[in-house]
């Protein structure tokens, strides 16, 4: 762990490796700076010849590290690097002689402020370059990408007028533009989304007195009029309960028709010639932020987890991002050994403490051109990232968010658990899929989430305020033009075993439901136009709809009462024909949700699930719990952030052996 100057002790970024210090002759004061000479590329002599010089790195490493970066989009040094083959002072040395420029440490004597503004700190980071100081009439620049550096030279000395170049480790450039403009970052981190489609302008004292005056309308009403309220209140949930449940019809009968298709495709290719995919010309770099709070034991387990990607370790970029406050997290992850792929991302401190927000600040570190993102326990199958490079690849640029399907390696623990796997099996590889390819955007769930870099910075990142930033990001995703695709790849995590938690969870996820869409309705029209009248409609269903079925389902259970001969408030006010309209409603509903979990199960592998699917009736209503909670914490915690709490399931196996099970028993 790598120690701040001591004015700022509480900012850092660590990572498994100790920080070298300095790497070349340190220097006196800032004119011992040598001039960056411009020496052509013909005639620079080649990183690896010099660390071969140097002694630095065996040449049959160093032959294999050529060979990756013939097919990879990586720097030779970080290549060596992340195989251990060269140490990072080594590599600087060796760098400082093929650029013929000096090694500063940034961290002990720190960058002018005023030149990071200049330039601005997310630029910075982005490109690996430090504005350091004025030498003369020159003003120095370091970086951690020299190859990058003509590249960059336009653009600085647009801003600073003659530049001289000078190397720092990325780890050092980092930490000095985090002690530097920590309270930037952080402003940034919460204020990227437009403030026209953020949750931070929501206005908790309005929706109290809506709130008030509704219900003491409703109350009026219904001392005036009895009847009529509770008809309404029918009437609407009959409706909503019927759009959504069509909408869910509508996605199984695209996922049989995609069936035939994909069969009829696959018969037709198999007879006319084999289909050969489009040559990738360099595998890219993938950065995977994965936030961690409270995490006490995660880290054996994490590393092993995410150690089974066979994705290139030089091309991998995994950030485990913790807040500063979250000592138990950070004292777990210091005692492990994680590998130099591997990077310890600290959030400071500030007002909002979100999902998010952890998420805007730790993108400004990523690397890769695409970004990807994981929850602490989720075990993601080796080849994931191979399958969402070669997607993107294939795809065009209007897709610009991949969704894995998530499953559960606990269905054993208990009946929560089965429950919890066979809605998800459902959803993830029926309903969402049917979505897509009915033309609606899709919220987004909060892991296994894949995005073009270029994409989610043009969007402003998440929303730092919204709590279900994952189905806010797919509207938002939707208003820009974008798309998002659903890939058939699948990571497992454990599944919500217990039923507060189990309530808590979902009272997060109902509530961000409820910020979502009253952010994005706060101009019908806007939203109308840049989605299109399909896509609204489908806004519509999925928010307004699920809201719906969620707070009234106590209204639809109140036809039990007729079932038992008990009558119901409405029975004489509608025709016997409605009545049995509304029974057969109920009666189809019922088997959509039957069918979907059954054919979920099944696709899932997970046949032995079965016998359990019925007892979702059952299941559901901690769903209406969760909503009136979450409709409680809108009016007096709109922000809060109710942490699902994992590691208590019952069943005791790692996700692969519970797979194999699943898969045998299936």
């Amino acid at each position: 762990m790598v120690p701040m100057p001591a004015s700022t002790p509480h900012l850092r970024i660590v990572s498994s490796q100790p920080f070298a210090q300095p790497f070349a002759q340190p220097l006196a004061q800032p004119g011992a700076i040598a001039p960056l000479r411009r020496v052509r590329a013909s005639i620079r002599r080649p990183l690896g010849q010099i660390l071969v010089e140097n002694s630095a790195v065996d040449p049959g490493n160093l032959a294999k590290a050529l060979a990756m970066q013939a097919r990879e989009q990586a720097r030779l040094g970080d290549i060596l690097l992340a195989h251990d083959w060269v140490s990072e002072s080594a590599l600087m040395v060796a760098l400082s002689q093929q650029w013929r420029a000096e090694v500063i440490d940034p961290t002990q004597s720190r960058p002018d402020a005023r030149l990071i503004d200049r330039l601005g700190v997310q630029v910075c980071l982005r490109e690996g370059v430090l504005p350091w100081r004025l030498v003369g009439a020159a003003t120095v620049v370091a970086t951690c990408r020299p190859d990058d550096f003509a590249r960059l030279r336009p653009v600085l000395e647009q801003a600073f007028g003659p530049v001289l170049m000078a190397l720092a480790s990325e780890q050092g450039l980092h930490a000095a533009l985090l002690a530097t403009r920590v309270s930037v970052l952080n402003l940034n981190a919460e204020t990227l989304v437009p403030a026209a489609e953020s949750c931070r302008t929501w206005d908790t004292g309005r929706l109290r007195r809506g709130t008030a005056i509704a219900a003491l309308l409703f109350g009026a009403t219904a001392w005036l009029w009895p009847a009529v309220p509770v008809l309404l209140l029918v009437l609407w949930s009959v409706l909503t309960l019927m759009v959504t449940q069509g909408l869910k019809a509508a996605a199984l009968v695209a996922h049989f028709r995609h069936q035939r298709q994909v069969a009829k495709a696959k018969a037709k290719a198999q007879a006319v010639s084999v289909v050969v995919p489009l040559a990738m010309a360099r595998l890219p770099v993938v950065s995977i932020m994965i936030p961690m709070l409270r995490e006490r034991d995660i880290a054996e387990r994490l590393l092993r987890r995410i150690g089974r990607l066979d994705y290139p370790r030089e091309l991998l970029d995994v950030l485990l991002v913790v807040e500063e406050e979250d000592t138990m997290t950070q004292q777990a992850l210091a005692a492990a050994r994680l590998p130099r792929w591997m990077r310890v991302v600290v959030v400071p401190r500030g007002p909002l403490k979100t999902k998010p927000r952890a998420l805007n600040f730790a993108m400004n570190f990523c690397r890769g051109s695409i970004i990807g993102i994981y929850d602490a326990e989720d075990a993601p199958e080796p080849a994931q990232i191979h399958k969402v490079v070669r997607r993107f690849h294939d795809c065009g640029p209007e897709v610009a968010c991949l969704q894995g399907m998530l499953d559960y390696y606990n269905p054993r623990a208990n009946w929560l658990a089965r429950c919890f796997t066979v809605e998800y099996a459902g959803w993830f590889r029926l309903v969402l899929p049917g979505l897509q390819r009915i033309g609606l955007a899709i919220p987004l769930g909060g892991t296994t989430l894949f995005f073009r870099r270029a994409a989610i910075e043009k969007l402003g990142g998440w929303d730092a305020h919204n709590v279900t930033e994952d189905a806010d990001l797919g509207v938002r995703l939707a208003r820009r033009g974008y798309r998002a695709e659903l890939l058939e790849t699948v990571t497992e995590e454990e599944a919500n075993c217990r039923a507060w938690p189990w309530v808590k969870q979902r009272s997060r996820w109902i509530k961000g439901y409820m910020m979502t869409y009253t952010v994005h309705m706060r101009d019908p029209g806007l939203l109308y136009r840049q989605l299109g009248p399909w896509k609204f409609i489908g806004v519509q269903a999925l928010f307004l709809g699920t809201l719906s079925q969620f707070l009234l389902a106590p209204v639809i259970w109140s036809f039990w009462l007729i079932t038992f001969g008990l009558g119901h408030p409405v029975a004489s006010l509608l025709p016997g024909w409605v009545l049995l309209t509304i029974a057969l409603i109920f009666a189809s509903a019922e088997a959509i949700n039957l069918v979907t979990g059954f054919i979920g199960a099944s696709l899932a592998g997970k046949r032995f699930l079965w016998p359990w699917v019925p007892t979702l009736l059952v299941y559901y209503p901690l769903g209406t719990l969760a909503a009136y909670k979450a409709a409680w914490e809108l009016i007096t915690q709109p922000f809060y952030w109710d942490k699902t709490a994992h590691g208590h399931s019952e069943s005791g196996v790692e996700p692969s052996d519970d797979t194999a099970a699943d898969q045998a028993l299936a």
